[in-house]
């Protein structure tokens, strides 16, 4: 939080993204970019001269035609522009025309996000932008100047146009915008609405410490170049992908304690299984587990043979998930470090010996987010799947009939409270929500433009849907985790009401921590009957702050 993250058009991680959309860090541009920047910049150039030179014999010209930047857009590309104040025009009204997104506004973490990866692509040096139009970025993220952008409107080819334009609207002066501040908690409140050039003349001192003056005067191809690329459904991906990796730890430490209060086997464990079937995700999740249960004297004491499979199978499970955001991981990474728009520039190799015969853009699909569609499509099914699991072993913890003792619901008093009741139906909900949502968005695709752009990839409604399953998955996990600290209360003799014929005892170092965590945050144990919604929103919150994770990494050391 709060370092400097430098574009060099390489090295861009996904942890860097986090760490500007989410908590602020600012952005500079090395400045051993600029050059491929101006060389990429002066092919524009060069070819904008040449369409509308009348000396350039017309054979010449008409070959030097480029897409989007000398004709028009989309089933427009026939039209031919005819002097510059008509190339630059159309570069604002792609901005204005395409801007037509409907629905919620998305956060400002992601329109960071988005803004900070359209600037990685620049910074690449084959989009054949500006210079300045790089710095005019770096000023609105490091002046937390956040432009408001409707999420729906995408198909995602020829990337995502529609949210992308709404993006971009507030450089020229119009759209809306607001100056946003983080919390103590890291989350963005946004500031007050406001319109294009009111917006800009909040960080007007800024701008002109630059030297950039408002409104940026769009010049050829730069608005093609800022609405092109698979950009927010990237941007989504990516916000998800971290706080997945976040869940799936949690979800390994929930099945832990809820191994604890079950007093489940632990053979299923033992590394000798693992190494059997040596899948990385699986012996991972398996070390979490024993490390979180060593020295326990409540596991090996339900008096089974083995557990049942929302228990015993953990690993298999949720290493499977693990695996698959390894899988996604790695195509994200790809995504964020690529040039996506078009068209795109490159010099040729030998250059031409008369500077004008040879054409310099390559106009392609670099744009259709078909691999980022699939990997989000993937995402929310591998979520789904940790929430399915998780729902399960909640209810063996509340169900008088397969949780070895322990009170019904965990109700301390069954008789006139309903315990937990509620809280594993609210879970069932959320699961079965999940199954819905996980239709693949990416096996759709709809004709657009004239039938030109003829297969999409929906992947922003793909990378949108998994976002909520992961919200989803979050919630289900704090539920088992409110509902195994109730239990591990009832094992240790902390909350009366355990039938004496059955095992008590201390928890695992790990679990121990977790469960001292989750007590010393005010998440109280359900003594009697109260509104459990608090409870699960505190655990939630409890969840994405990682304390849990640190508390038991002092006694099982790091876990994976």
């Amino acid at each position: 939080m709060g370092r400097c993250v430098v574009i060099d058009g390489i090295h861009l991680t996904l942890e860097s993204v986090v760490d500007v959309a989410r908590y602020g860090s600012r952005v500079a541009l090395d400045e051993t970019i600029l050059e491929k920047i101006k060389k990429s910049r002066s092919y524009v150039d060069q070819a904008v001269d040449q369409v509308l030179n009348p000396s350039i014999p017309e054979t010449v010209r008409k070959n030097r035609l480029i897409y989007g930047v000398t004709t028009g857009f989309g089933c427009h590309k026939e039209f031919i522009i005819r002097n510059r104040e008509e190339a630059n025009q159309l570069q604002r009204n792609i901005l204005m025309s395409h801007a037509c997104g409907v629905g919620a506004l998305l956060d400002p973490e992601v329109v960071r996000a988005v803004m900070l990866l359209r600037l990685q692509s620049f910074a690449m040096g084959y989009s054949g932008v500006r210079p300045e139009l790089l710095e005019w970025i770096v000023e609105l993220l490091n002046n937390r100047l956040h432009p408001h952008v409707p999420e729906q409107g995408s198909v995602g080819s020829s990337g995502d146009l529609c949210p992308l334009s709404h993006a971009a609207l507030v450089l020229i002066g119009r759209g809306q915008a607001s100056v946003d501040d983080l919390s103590a908690d890291g989350r963005w409140f946004r500031g007050k609405a406001m319109e294009g050039m009111e917006a800009l003349e909040s960080i007007r001192p800024a701008l002109a410490g630059k030297g950039l003056s408002i409104p940026y005067e769009l010049s050829t191809k730069e608005g093609l170049a800022l609405t092109n690329g698979a950009t927010v459904m990237t941007a989504i991906g990516v916000l998800a992908c971290h706080d997945a990796w976040n869940a799936i730890r949690h979800a390994d430490m929930a099945g832990a304690m809820t191994l604890e209060a079950l007093g489940g086997r632990t053979r299923a464990f033992d590394p000798k299984v693992h190494s059997a079937r040596p899948f990385a995700g699986q012996m991972q999740s398996a070390e979490n587990v024993r490390r979180l249960t060593a020295e326990s004297a409540l596991t090996d004491k339900n008096g089974d043979v083995h557990d049942a499979y929302s228990v015993r199978c953990i690993p298999q499970v949720h290493g499977a998930v693990r695996d698959s955001l390894a899988h996604i991981r790695k195509v994200l990474d790809i995504e964020i470090r690529s040039a996506t728009d078009n068209p795109l520039f490159f010099e040729p190799d030998p250059p031409p010996a008369d500077g004008i015969s040879e054409k310099w853009d390559y106009s392609a699909g670099n744009f259709h987010g078909e691999p980022v569609a699939l990997a989000m499509d993937f995402l929310g099914l591998a979520l789904a799947e940790i929430g399915s699991i998780s729902e399960r072993r909640t209810q063996k913890l509340l169900d008088k009939h397969h949780n070895y003792g322990l009170p019904s619901n965990l109700a301390p008093d069954p008789r006139i409270q309903s315990g937990l009741m509620m809280a594993h139906y609210t879970a069932a909900s959320l699961v079965s929500e999940n199954k819905v949502l996980c239709h693949p968005a990416s096996c759709d695709s709809i004709p657009t433009s004239s039938n030109i752009e003829d297969h999409v990839s929906m992947g922003t409604v793909a990378a949108r849907k998994a976002r909520t399953i992961l919200e989803n998955v979050e919630n289900v996990i704090a539920i088992e985790l409110l509902c195994a600290a109730q239990a591990i209360d009832f094992r240790t003799g902390r909350l009366p009401g355990l039938s004496g014929e059955t095992f008590k005892g201390i928890p695992g170092k790990g679990v121990a921590a977790v469960q001292q965590a989750v007590r010393s945050v005010g998440i109280r144990a359900m003594e009697s009957d109260r509104e459990p919604s608090p409870d699960i929103l505190a655990m939630k919150q409890l969840v994405e702050s990682g304390t849990m994770i640190q508390a038991a990494e002092k006694e099982t050391g790091k876990l994976h």
